[in-house]
C-alpha cells in the first residue's frame, strides 16, 4: 500500500524497481517482472496452473492475477488460499473478467468472422476514452 508507482520504459530506471508490470521485455516472476511483450512469450493460465482450463493468452494483469489473485483474495476475504470460496471466486473472477482483458491486450478477436455486434463497454474501452483524441491540442496522457 506504500508503494511508489513509476511509469517508465528506461531500463536503468526499471532496473531499481522492485516490481515491473508490462514494460520490460521479460517475464520472470522470481525477479517479479511481468511482461508479456516478447515474441517468444506463450503463457496462458493452463501453461501456468494446469489445474485451469483456460488457454487464452496472458497479458500483464493476468500474469499478475495468476501469480497473486489467490493469495489478494483470500486476505480480502479472510479466508485460507485453498478454500473452496477463495477458488470459486479466483476462477469466476479469471473467466468473467480478467480473460477478457487478456484477450483483447493480445488482440485475441471474441469470435470467428464478423462480430453480431459491438462492444463499447469493456474496461480497455472505457480506459481508452480517458486518451486524449487525435487532434486534441493537449496530448497529455497522463491527465485521464
Amino acid at each position: 500500500q506504500d508503494a511508489e508507482v513509476v511509469r517508465t520504459r528506461d531500463p536503468q530506471r526499471l532496473a531499481q524497481c522492485d516490481v515491473v508490470v508490462d514494460v520490460g521485455g521479460e517475464y520472470d516472476p522470481e525477479r517479479h517482472r511481468y511482461d508479456h511483450h516478447q515474441r517468444s512469450f506463450t503463457q496462458s493460465m493452463q501453461s501456468l496452473r494446469p489445474d485451469k482450463p483456460w488457454t487464452t493468452k496472458l497479458s500483464s494483469a493476468g500474469l499478475v492475477y495468476c501469480h497473486f489473485g489467490s493469495q489478494i483474495l483470500a486476505g480480502l476475504l479472510g479466508q485460507p488460499e485453498d478454500s473452496p470460496v477463495v477458488t470459486a471466486l479466483y476462477d469466476k473472477l479469471y473467466e468473467n473478467f480478467v480473460e477478457e482483458i487478456d484477450a483483447i491486450d493480445n488482440g485475441i478477436a471474441q469470435a470467428e468472422g464478423e462480430p453480431r455486434y459491438a462492444l463499447t463497454t469493456t474496461l480497455s474501452a472505457r480506459v481508452g476514452h480517458l486518451n486524449p483524441r487525435w487532434n486534441d491540442p493537449n496530448q497529455d496522457t497522463e491527465v485521464g
